[in-house]
């Protein structure tokens, strides 16, 4: 399965599989944490605290205070895998 990897906190995208992904460090499911649940989505290269997951559950935004990126990120979150599958 190839899927869209997408760094939400330096903007990375590369289309690797799963176990391509967790060999390079991403932070993705399903290797690390599960679909459409809410937890940091990270290449190999980020930290965790300017992530979603960090806003909301560190800093205790409310989604009426979050950006637009971070909007688009729970949105893709919510709808894995079919928001990042790539099909041939």
């Amino acid at each position: 399965m190839l899927l869209r990897h997408i760094c939400e906190v330096c903007g990375k995208e590369e289309i690797l599989t799963p176990e391509q992904a967790h060999a390079q460090g991403w932070d993705y499911p399903p290797q690390m944490g599960q679909f459409k649940v809410l937890s940091p989505r990270t290449c190999g290269s980020c930290t965790i605290n300017r992530t979603l997951w960090w806003a909301i559950n560190v800093e205790g935004k409310q989604t009426d205070s979050l950006t637009e990126n971070q909007i688009q990120t729970l949105k893709r979150i919510s709808q894995e895998p079919e928001s990042i599958l790539v099909t041939n």
